[in-house]
């Protein structure tokens, strides 16, 4: 099979042939469909890139939709700058390793001047055999845990959550916590403005820009993407879940929080964890995605906090490629420099 393979040029015909194979791959991600790549344009400091490898016929026969990340514009962009390859790339059938090879060296010949490092933040176990297909690109395996939630039966479901969580849930209601969805753009930008608190002075990590939680809103009322739900309590929101959502397959807790200090018995971030899981039961999709439960060895009390709520974890992990170590490094010092002093 001869391989081409098209880098950002995308025409009407090739978005809906993309957003076909997407919709109709095994593995389907909203992640890698053309709605995805539409939302990156829209966020300030994202930058998306796609990829597509097609076959002598022009039929497509991967897809690898890459976005390059940075917190700031300038000298600080470039130091901040890294690609991120969520649940992809998707392969069709034929010459599978030929054509996930195509697809990253081209991705690391386009990119690599442009990030200061790659990282593909798996969604699934890749199968052994295509393991060295990365590693020949330069690309390094870490473990990364995750957990998914089986939601295809609700009486199932809520056996995998433990007595704890379903009595707090139960009780976060009853005491007056409302799930809803924003009523309008402002509530979006009440619930960013809380979030980056707890950004700033617990979690200590990078939170996108304004413009991600708006254009995510925006979709979100036209049908795309996925949903965004409110924890509210006397008219005040307390925590809340963005939540992409996979056609019928999946949905994914992608940023969440809880005011759990200030409303105890209202038990916010278990209903902003509950939300999207109730929404999969009342919907019928398949699993819920936490996207994430950490290293295996190294102590996460998150991690514990989401075993709560499932127990069939699994090891998806990361590949990473380093495009440059000098800036990697000073990148790395000056992010836990600021970490220390709370300015990210």
């Amino acid at each position: 099979m001869r391989l081409q393979i098209q880098y950002n040029k995308i025409t009407e015909k090739d978005r809906a042939a993309w957003s076909e194979f997407v919709a109709h791959h095994p593995e389907n991600t909203v992640f890698q469909s053309p709605d995805m790549f539409d939302f990156y344009q829209k966020v300030k400091y994202y930058t998306p890139h796609i990829f597509l490898a097609k076959d002598e016929r022009d039929s497509i026969q991967g897809v690898l939709l890459a976005v390059i990340i940075r917190e700031y514009s300038g000298w600080k962009g470039r130091l901040s700058s890294r690609t991120v390859i969520y649940g992809g790339p998707l392969l069709g059938k034929k010459d599978a390793h030929k054509v996930l090879k195509a697809l990253l060296e081209t991705l690391t010949s386009r990119l690599k001047r442009k990030s200061v490092y790659i990282q593909f933040r798996n969604f699934i176990e890749w199968p052994h055999e295509m393991v060295p297909v990365f590693e020949s690109c330069g690309y390094r395996f870490t473990d990364r845990l995750n957990l998914l939630v089986n939601t295809t039966d609700k009486e199932k479901t809520e056996k995998a959550i433990s007595k704890t969580k379903l009595r707090q849930i139960k009780n976060g209601l009853a005491n007056g916590s409302i799930i809803r969805a924003p009523e309008n753009i402002d509530e979006v930008r009440t619930f960013y403005g809380l979030l980056k608190n707890i950004y700033q002075n617990r979690v200590r990590k990078p939170l996108p820009d304004l413009t991600f939680f708006e254009q995510f809103y925006n979709m979100s009322q036209v049908g795309k993407l996925g949903i965004i739900r409110l924890i509210v309590a006397h008219d005040q929101i307390i925590g809340g879940v963005v939540s992409p959502v996979t056609g019928k397959r999946n949905i994914y807790e992608w940023y969440v929080f809880g005011l759990d200090e200030q409303h105890k018995k209202k038990y916010p971030s278990i209903l902003a964890t509950w939300a999207p899981i109730d929404y999969a039961l009342e919907n019928k999709l398949e699993h819920f995605d936490f996207m994430g439960l950490g290293t295996p060895l190294k102590p996460y009390g998150v991690r514990d906090f989401k075993l709560h709520f499932g127990k069939n974890t699994t090891n998806p992990g990361r590949f990473s490629k380093i495009n440059n170590g000098l800036l990697y490094t000073i990148t790395e010092m000056s992010y836990n420099i600021l970490r220390i002093f709370n300015k990210v």
